[in-house]
């Protein structure tokens, strides 16, 4: 599994590295679980992985999510075959709960 997590400096630098776009697209390709919180998304819209998934993000990602042809909603967490997704913060136990349960297969 790879885990991206939030943070918004973090997260707006790691979009734009072309080998973190390759290894989200190779693992996604692979369907491996692909766990994402906050703003981690940006690195999923920057490689072309939120067209036509159900997600969701911080807030404040929804329309760029949307945007990039992605479905966005406000829930805690969201799974969309191997791609977790999460709000925020108050939101990692049910997200952490998802995660477990991909990984345990």
């Amino acid at each position: 599994a790879i885990v991206l997590p939030g943070g918004v400096q973090n997260s707006d630098t790691i979009r734009l590295i072309p080998g973190a776009q390759k290894l989200v697209k190779s693992h996604n390709s692979a369907s491996k679980p692909l766990a994402v919180i906050c703003h981690g998304a940006w690195l999923l819209v920057s490689s072309g992985l939120a067209k036509g998934k159900r997600m969701t993000s911080y807030k404040t990602l929804q329309d760029d999510i949307r945007n990039a042809g992605g479905d966005w909603v406000d829930e805690e967490v969201v799974v969309d075959g191997n791609l977790i997704t999460s709000r925020k913060p108050d939101d990692i136990p049910a997200f952490s709960e998802q995660l477990i349960k991909a990984l345990a297969g």
